[in-house]
């Protein structure tokens, strides 16, 4: 019978070793994609806020469009968002805007509108939370400086 290379004592030892390097590696492992997670979470909502402020300033844009297209000196808001779409009040077809866009927090067409005498002057998001954006805004957007959530983002065309 033959003597095997080591004894069965120290084949166990390096067994208890592997597992426990195998599972100081399932740990490490475990930390580093929870990190992963969070910088990937906070860099998606970043490109958010930037869809944020572009779309809301195509609404902000698309209403002042609208104001000053209006014929004569009574100068209108629209009633609705899909006024800006297509523009009825000229034989000709008038588009402010090429789509209802949806709010890059939602996904949904949905908007909190600013309305002053049934029309409507601007749009907001409608999500609560925090923005990661607290300054360096352009000069159409400073008034966004540290807003305690996104509904205080208010694109209005005026």
């Amino acid at each position: 019978m033959r003597q095997a290379a080591f004894p069965l004592h120290a084949r166990r030892r390096h067994c208890g070793a592997a597992y426990l390097i195998l599972i100081f590696a399932v740990a490490l492992s475990s930390v580093l994609l929870a990190g992963f997670g969070q910088v990937w979470s906070t860099a998606a909502r970043r490109e958010k806020e930037v869809q944020l402020l572009h779309v809301g300033n195509a609404y902000r844009q698309a209403i002042l469009s609208y104001y000053n297209a209006t014929p004569g000196d009574n100068k209108q808001h629209p009633q609705k968002l899909e006024d800006l779409l297509l523009d009825k009040r000229f034989p000709n077809i008038r588009r402010h805007l090429r789509q209802v866009y949806p709010d890059p927090f939602s996904g949904k067409a949905e908007w909190g509108l600013i309305v002053e005498q049934g029309r409507i002057v601007g749009v907001h998001s409608l999500d609560p939370r925090k923005p990661i954006k607290q300054g360096g805004f352009m000069s159409s957007d400073e008034s966004f400086a540290n807003a305690p959530s996104y509904s205080e983002w208010k694109f209005v065309g005026r």
